[in-house]
């Protein structure tokens, strides 16, 4: 077991991204073939816990919902504030 506490939040965030980049493909697959799909509110669920590069990397790959601005402007927008607010915590701390 690794001591450094770090090294969990690094896992979860991979696996949140994970996540994200996996259902945007679901979604996609879905899409195209007229099943249920996977609701919005639960992409923006993994990007408000960390999932934004992951959603939006899948979003690019699979060229899924790039028409829609509240992906292609928000989940950018939310990943710089949460960039800031770790800056800021980071920031903070050391003060």
């Amino acid at each position: 077991m690794p001591n450094n506490p770090y090294t969990y939040v690094f896992l979860l965030f991979a696996i949140i991204n994970l996540v994200g980049f996996v259902i945007t493909g679901i979604d996609k697959y879905k899409a195209s073939r007229s099943l249920w799909r996977i609701h919005e509110r639960t992409f923006f669920w993994l990007v408000l816990m960390g999932g934004a590069p992951g959603v939006y990397l899948g979003l690019l790959v699979f060229r899924h919902k790039t028409r829609r601005m509240s992906f292609m402007i928000g989940i950018p927008l939310i990943f710089a504030f949460q960039i800031l607010g770790i800056i800021l915590l980071y920031v903070l701390s050391e003060t």
